[in-house]
C-alpha cells in the first residue's frame, strides 16, 4: 500500500515538474512587435479628406469628408492576436498616423488575417469602452449594433440632397451580418520576420477604388446613401476583401 502510494506522488511530482517548465519556457518566448499601419488612397492618389476630388471607376468625381472603419480578431497564420486587450481598433481617416501595435513571437510568417466589423457577442454586450464607445459615432442603435464602415462626403453625380453621399455600412444579424474577413498574404510570397526588439512594420494600403469596383459595381447615381442594415450593406460588404493590399513590409531595431 506505502508503495503504490509512492508511485503514485511520485508520478503528480512529475507532472507537476513538466507543467512548471512549460509554464517557464512559455514565459521566456521571445517576442518582437508587429505594427500594423493603415494608408489610404483613391485614384492612385493619398486621400485628402475635403479637399481634394477623386474619380470613381465609372466615371463620377467625389470628395470624401469623412473615412472609418472597425478592425478586429487580427491574427497572423491562423494565429490570433489582441492588442491591448481590446479586440477591435477603429481606423479613421482623419487621424494622421492610423497605427497599431501587436506583441508576436519571434518567427516568420505569411498571412495576415483580420474582421472588417464588429461581431455579434460585442454587438449584443451593451454599452462599452475604448475603440467600441458609442461616443466614437459609428453605432446606430441596441436592436441595429455598429457601423461597421463609414463613408462620407460629396459627388456631383448624387441624387440625395446636397449632392451627399452617405454609406453607413453594417449590420450583424443572420442573413444581414456586413462583417467580413479579410485575408492577406505577403506579396510575392515574400514572409515577414518577427525577432526580439525589432519592430516590424505592415503598411496596409485601403484604395477606394476598390470600394466601387469589385464583386459588385456601386455607382454613386444609382445608390449615394445608405444608413441601415442589411439590402445595399451587404453589396458593399461583398468588396470589402478587395479594399486591402498588403503595401510595404519594413523592419527597424
Amino acid at each position: 500500500m506505502i508503495k503504490k502510494g509512492y508511485h503514485y506522488i511520485k508520478r503528480i511530482s512529475i507532472l507537476l515538474f513538466l507543467l512548471t517548465t512549460g509554464m517557464n519556457l512559455l514565459g521566456q518566448q521571445k517576442t518582437g512587435t508587429l505594427q500594423i499601419r493603415f494608408m489610404h488612397t483613391a485614384g492612385n492618389q493619398p486621400l485628402v479628406l475635403r479637399d481634394s476630388t477623386y474619380i470613381n471607376p465609372f466615371g463620377e468625381s467625389y470628395v470624401v469628408s469623412k473615412l472609418k472603419y472597425y478592425i478586429g480578431e487580427i491574427s497572423v497564420d491562423n494565429r490570433k492576436l489582441v492588442a491591448d486587450s481590446n479586440d477591435y481598433y477603429l481606423v479613421n481617416a482623419a487621424n494622421e498616423e492610423n497605427s497599431i501595435d501587436l506583441k508576436i513571437q519571434n518567427g516568420t510568417y505569411n498571412t495576415l488575417e483580420f474582421l472588417l466589423g464588429v461581431d455579434s457577442t460585442h454587438n449584443c454586450s451593451g454599452a462599452q469602452t475604448g475603440a467600441l464607445d458609442p461616443m466614437n459615432d459609428m453605432f446606430w442603435t441596441w436592436n441595429s449594433g455598429y457601423i461597421f464602415f463609414k463613408m462620407e462626403g460629396s459627388s456631383d453625380s448624387s441624387h440625395a440632397d446636397l449632392q451627399r453621399i452617405e454609406y453607413h455600412i453594417g449590420g450583424y444579424k443572420g442573413s444581414n451580418n456586413a462583417a467580413r474577413k479579410i485575408k492577406l498574404t505577403m506579396p510575392k510570397e515574400e514572409n515577414f520576420r518577427i525577432k526580439e526588439n525589432t519592430v516590424t512594420t505592415i503598411v496596409i494600403e485601403t484604395n477606394l477604388d476598390h470600394f466601387w469596383k469589385g464583386k459588385n459595381d456601386i455607382k454613386i447615381s444609382e445608390m449615394a446613401a445608405w444608413m441601415s442594415p442589411g439590402g445595399f450593406s451587404l453589396k458593399v460588404a461583398d468588396n470589402f476583401q478587395g479594399l486591402f493590399s498588403v503595401k510595404e513590409i519594413s523592419k527597424q531595431p
